[in-house]
């Protein structure tokens, strides 16, 4: 595979870079865009889906994941309104590496687990 780096203007494209990153490797960030990788799903979903994430949270999140193109959120005019949030061309096509660096950490648990008892212990690797 082939892989050709592109060519930076080190001042703002690495900052600009540096901002999307943090963007998607936050935690909440890569939840969300895990549980709507299948399907668009409301509010309250995600947030059983992902459990432990305060409403605020939440909210911030998608605010952001919206601004940076990467979910759509469309209202329904019912009572009381309907809110759905789905990925867009652009998110689905960040859930496959996502989805393939969940699957990598999965598979190495239990190697990083013991490299950090080890070093949390002082052996040496």
């Amino acid at each position: 595979m082939d892989v050709t780096e592109p060519v930076l203007d080190h001042g703002s494209d690495c900052a600009k870079v540096s901002r999307v990153l943090s963007r998607i490797g936050d935690k909440w960030s890569v939840l969300v865009i895990m549980l709507l990788r299948r399907q668009p799903q409301r509010f309250n979903e995600l947030k059983r889906g992902i459990g432990n994430i305060s409403q605020r949270m939440l909210t911030l999140t998608l605010r952001n994941l919206e601004r940076d193109g990467l979910v759509s959120r469309t209202v329904t005019p019912s009572i009381p309104p309907r809110v759905d949030y789905a990925l867009t061309d652009l998110g689905h096509s960040l859930a496959e590496p996502v989805q393939a660096l969940g699957a990598w950490a999965f598979q190495h648990l239990g190697h990083i687990d013991a490299a950090q008892a080890r070093y949390d212990g002082g052996a040496e690797p």
